[in-house]
């Protein structure tokens, strides 16, 4: 049997659980405000920060998304009719695409993103200092 939680571990679960939903209302009424739907700034953020390249197959978006494999390709293509992504040939896979950001996706999740590291240094999930450390490098490259 487990140990029994105390009131003082539920109220902090539900501080983090609220705080994690004000963050997420945040994030989905700056998106909308630039003109974006939440997810559509979603995939762009996954297409950027996709670890060791600017891109990503539909598989791999659809993973870090938490959607199915055909909803992602229906957020790309609406994505891509609105000019914020494109489909290029996959060098390493010549069976599948990789979707990169255009010029007009970029300056947008730069936006986004900009407004949304200022919050979260507000909100104190990092402080200012760190992401400026030697070890990470500068933000602005």
């Amino acid at each position: 049997m487990s140990k029994k939680l105390n009131k003082e571990t539920y109220e902090s679960l539900a501080e983090f659980r609220y705080q994690l939903k004000k963050f997420l209302h945040f994030s989905d009424s700056e998106a909308r405000k630039v003109g974006v739907t939440p997810q559509q700034h979603q995939l762009l953020l996954a297409i950027k920060g996709f670890p060791g390249r600017d891109a990503a197959t539909p598989r791999e978006l659809a993973e870090r998304l938490f959607i199915t494999h055909n909803a992602c390709v229906g957020l790309i293509d609406r994505c891509s009719q609105l000019g914020l992504v494109t489909r290029v040939n996959n060098p390493d896979d010549g069976r599948s695409v990789l979707i990169k950001l255009t010029l007009q996706g970029e300056e947008i999740l730069q936006k986004l993103s900009e407004i949304h590291l200022e919050e979260i240094i507000r909100i104190g999930l990092i402080s200012q200092r760190l992401t400026l450390s030697k070890q990470s490098g500068p933000i602005v490259e």
